[in-house]
């Protein structure tokens, strides 16, 4: 028998690690950053980063997925991830190129 973990177990393996710690991560900057807030309001942009974070991670697990795709060689898959993630790219695009200024 082989002793290597297939692809698919492996897959889930590394996806749960990515959002395991990526939570783990992104919940500490916000709770870091609003415990800092209350001594210096500066810090509250810590708390930003981490919610930031929550955002990327799904964007970071089909970056992820694309990889193992590709190493894979499990290329329609791989073009499948890559299009989901170049939607995403465009969508973020399109969202900062279009914001209006603010009105004073």
């Amino acid at each position: 028998m082989n002793s290597a973990p297939s692809t698919p177990a492996r897959l889930d393996e590394l996806l749960a690690g990515l959002l395991r710690y990526g939570t783990w991560l992104a919940s500490a900057a916000i709770g870091l950053g609003l415990a800092l807030a209350l001594i210096e309001p500066q810090f509250m942009r810590l708390a930003s980063v981490g919610i930031v974070l929550f955002i990327l991670l799904p964007t970071a697990r089909v970056a992820l997925m694309l990889a193992i795709f590709f190493r894979a060689r499990d290329y329609r898959l791989a073009f499948v991830a890559a299009l989901v993630l170049a939607i995403i790219v465009l969508g973020l695009y399109l969202g900062a190129s279009s914001r209006t200024p603010a009105v004073s």
